[in-house]
């Protein structure tokens, strides 16, 4: 019975510290090319090497980190020409977030998002780019919970959060406007809201592939690209 019991704790503590250093990463917290201490993340975590490993090999599995042998773990750099085909296969998976083993959005769902609009105003008057990602990261997560289908959920999660550094990356070099970003976000999230109240699923998705494209297309690759 410890056994049993003992397991899904295990798990859910290696998925807690998956998020987190996912995070942190895709928050800028690690930067591009920087070397993760291993023996401090244990240290921090409160975990053996092992599982720390299980983590980080996820990760490197996922895109976000690279392992070099006898070096070290690093942070991946990050591939505007890669990432344009991600955000070009996220486009369609929105649409089947809200088409396949679809999850009728009850009213804990909608206060959800409606707590996310609050957030999303409320940065107009107090702009914070990592804010916005970690508000962006909410409402991807809290819109997953539309569709019961599992690999349909991880693949989304896994590009998601595969492509999301470039946006914080090119707003922390001024390459985007903030402001026009937040006030463009929160006119999106009120569209979402109101498709969800309405009951029209159909409609979140093509709001959500809309931003997804357009939001792609207000990003300019790095020069020398």
């Amino acid at each position: 019975m410890i056994e049993t019991t003992e397991a899904p704790r295990a798990r859910a503590r290696i998925d807690t510290i998956h998020d987190a250093i996912r995070s942190r990463i895709c928050l800028l917290d690690y930067h591009p090319g920087q070397k993760l201490s291993e023996t401090e993340l244990a240290a921090e975590f409160g975990i053996s090497r092992t599982p720390l490993r299980r983590v980080l090999g996820r990760l490197e599995d996922e895109g976000l980190l690279d392992s070099v042998q006898g070096v070290g773990t690093f942070v991946t750099d990050v591939d505007y020409n890669e990432l344009a085909q991600v955000y070009k296969l996220r486009k369609e998976l929105v649409l089947l977030q809200t088409k396949l083993d679809v999850v009728t959005p009850g009213p804990a769902l909608i206060a959800k998002v409606r707590g996310l609009l609050a957030r999303a105003e409320g940065l107009q008057s107090a702009p914070s780019a990592k804010a916005f990602a970690q508000l962006d990261h909410d409402m991807f997560l809290t819109l997953l919970e539309l569709t019961a289908n599992q690999p349909l959920r991880a693949m989304s999660e896994r590009l998601y959060f595969r492509s999301t550094r470039i946006w914080l990356l090119q707003v922390t070099a001024s390459q985007i406007d903030l402001m026009q970003e937040l006030q463009i976000y929160a006119r999106e999230v009120s569209d979402i809201l109101g498709a969800l109240e309405a009951g029209d699923l159909d409609a979140v998705g093509h709001i959500r592939r809309g931003h997804i494209s357009l939001s792609f297309s207000r990003m300019r690759p790095p020069e020398g690209a």
